[in-house]
């Protein structure tokens, strides 16, 4: 190389390195084993060729012959520590050798001019990725998917990806999974092989469960050593068989955009996993392939019911004196239109669990949250109703829908239909589409009562109700929890985006949490995990920045201590990305549902018992906010505070487990 050709990068100073030493350095990209050996500075690549052991991180050792060699720490080959020329006797010809010079006691290696980056086939297939609209990845960088993620920081620094590096695996897939159901968008999960993207699965199954559309990118190891039981090596494809709609290994003589085209479109269009297998070697190979374009492969997704089963279902509601609407989460994105059907027949408007706030408690329909983590003005009116109009919700069993009822069940969906028990009248079609048609059809019942004065009476009876149950405090003793959720209640945002975990905490905040304006609230719906709430908040935080939409949301998660504890380390993700996110965290050392439930069995309590940190202290140890409070007049003080931090914030209140 001349001089004119040559890059000279500083990669250290000479007291870094005594004599007799060898060391790491990089210049530019390029890993470079340094040597001060016999007064002289020697460069050589830093890849040994057996399996491409560090050899800055070896030594110069003298060897039977009493020649000094430089000694691979990994396998112990041998290289001459001036010239990188092997004493024979395997297969290597010796290292690539760079010119070095030191100036005014700083060393300097000469790099070749850095070539224009050659397309490979991950800059294909993430260009593909964001053409369909994927603008978050939550991940951990690993030995396994470097080329990936070369593809995806290169897309970071076009701005056409946000990249979050988490934690643990098992925080990304449900930060994902939560974006999903947030967003109705796909987010992506990026992992090595192996332990990697096993640690996915969990958070997986809770999207696929709760249809929330989720990209997994997993690395795997080189093509070559896949089946014989490699290091990290196991059948990915089948690990993910079930959980992945779609689920593929990236070859080289793959169509690689066609194949992100196809996890894309099953992502969205199915609302479900879908999963791409990364093997190391094919990662960085070239490519020429334009990436793919969503334009023709999606359509609008409303489908009208049929007009007789309008008919039908319109003769149903003349009839009833005391119908009543029951929506799950699959009507928000129709939520105005349930609203205004609510308010022309006069009808309270029950929620799922994950609906909550889908109609806010406000408003002069609603009647809160039906089962099991409901009011009991839900099951009043469940009780009198003689006809269930069901609105995209799948009946699960803690909702509770008494199937005796006449029901009249819309979705989109036809599995849903009738899917645990027989209904009245099941109606294929969009929720909005048919909110729109019958209200032209379906007059009001002339003899039906005044259900809306009822809801009146049946909220100001449920409010008294609450506000007793503060007297259960003792004191010296734990926090109610409705105290808490009174107050943030009042303070959370009009348009606050709550994540609730899984636990007593999750069971008082449906009950006692009174939603308002257009607040949304996630969770771990049919799955029901521990740990989803904080890594939840993360992917919601995360879709607040992507989204139009949702700018400027706040983020409130919820946990209890045992859920909190599944993830903590994340807490440091909010903080090195700066995440607005309010943490509320229920301190009552145990987990205070699984003890309810062996009193309830009937069995002993058993090792239900948490040893905790101060979680407040671990927040601010982390560089957050972090507040304990004991006391219940300083409640409204430490959530105006925290809600007013523009970043991670956790509040530590400690609670009776009996106080629910």
């Amino acid at each position: 190389m001349s001089d004119q050709d040559i890059d000279w990068i500083s990669v250290g100073h000479i007291d870094d390195l005594p004599e007799g030493r060898v060391k790491t350095v990089t210049a530019r990209t390029t890993s470079i084993c340094l040597v001060h050996f016999e007064g002289q500075w020697t460069a050589m690549d830093n890849r040994c060729p057996h399996q491409n052991g560090p050899l800055g991180e070896g030594s110069i050792e003298k060897g039977v012959d009493g020649k000094c060699w430089l000694r691979c720490p990994w396998h112990g080959w041998d290289f001459d520590p001036l010239t990188g020329a092997p004493p024979g006797g395997h297969e290597d010809t010796g290292q690539k050798m760079f010119p070095v010079e030191v100036r005014n006691r700083e060393i300097f290696v000469g790099l070749e001019l850095e070539p224009p980056h050659e397309r490979t086939v991950t800059d294909v297939m993430v260009e593909t990725l964001t053409n369909w609209g994927l603008q978050s990845v939550f991940g951990m960088v690993g030995h396994s998917n470097l080329g990936l993620s070369d593809a995806i920081r290169l897309a970071v620094a076009d701005g056409r990806l946000r990249y979050y590096g988490i934690r643990h695996e098992g925080a990304a897939a449900f930060a994902a999974s939560a974006y999903g159901k947030l967003a109705g968008k796909p987010a992506a999960c990026l992992t090595i092989a192996g332990p990697g993207a096993t640690n996915l699965i969990t958070g997986m199954w809770d999207a696929k469960v709760d249809r929330a559309p989720v990209l997994a990118l997993t690395g795997q190891v080189q093509t070559q050593v896949m089946g014989p039981g490699a290091f990290q090596d196991i059948d990915l494809r089948s690990a993910f068989q079930a959980v992945a709609r779609f689920s593929q290994p990236v070859l080289g003589s793959s169509n690689h955009a066609e194949l992100a085209s196809l996890a894309c479109k099953n992502a969205i269009v199915e609302q479900d996993v879908a999963h791409l297998i990364f093997p190391d070697d094919v990662q960085t190979k070239p490519s020429d392939q334009p990436a793919a374009q969503p334009a023709g492969r999606l359509t609008h997704a409303a489908i009208s019911p049929d007009p007789q089963d309008l008919k039908m279902a319109a003769q149903m509601i003349e009839k009833a004196r005391r119908p009543i609407i029951i929506v799950g989460h699959g009507a928000f994105d129709v939520r105005d239109k349930v609203a205004e059907l609510a308010e022309r027949l006069g009808a309270p408007v029950l929620t799922t669990f994950k609906a909550k706030g889908l109609v806010p408690d406000d408003h002069p329909n609603a009647a809160g949250v039906l089962g099991r983590s409901g009011t009991p003005i839900a099951s009043w009116f469940m009780n009198e109703a003689d006809l269930i109009i069901a609105l995209g919700t799948s009946f699960s069993n803690h909702t509770g829908i008494e199937p005796s009822k006449r029901i009249i069940q819309v979705d989109y969906d036809r599995m849903q239909l009738g899917k645990f028990h027989s209904v009245s009248l099941p109606v294929w079609g969009d929720v909005g589409a048919f909110c729109e048609a019958i209200q032209g059809l379906a007059p009001r019942n002339p003899e039906a009562p005044d259900q809306i004065s009822e809801l009146a009476e049946r909220w100001r009876i449920w409010r008294t109700e609450k506000k007793s149950r503060l007297a259960e405090m003792q004191e010296g003793g734990g926090l109610h929890s409705f105290a808490i959720f009174d107050v943030l209640s009042i303070l959370a945002p009009k348009d606050a985006i709550f994540a609730v975990d899984v636990g007593n905490n999750t069971y008082s905040f449906g009950r006692y949490l009174e939603t308002k304006g257009t607040q949304r609230v996630l969770m771990s719906g049919y799955l029901g995990s521990i740990g989803f709430g904080f890594p939840a908040a993360m992917g919601a935080w995360a879709a607040t920045k992507d989204l139009e939409a949702l700018k400027g949301r706040k983020v409130i998660s919820v946990s209890g201590d045992g859920g909190f504890g599944q993830y903590p380390m994340d807490f440091t993700t909010a903080v090195k990305y700066g995440m607005d996110i309010t943490h509320i965290l229920l301190h009552n050392g145990e987990l205070g549902k699984i003890s309810k439930e062996q009193r309830a069995g009937e069995w002993p309590v058993w090792e239900t018992n948490l040893v905790n940190p101060s979680f407040a202290a671990f927040a601010r140890l982390c560089g957050g906010h972090g507040e304990k409070i004991t006391n219940a007049e300083d409640i409204e003080a430490a959530i105006g505070a925290a809600l007013n931090i523009e970043g991670p914030a956790l509040v530590e209140f400690m609670t009776d487990a009996e106080l629910v």
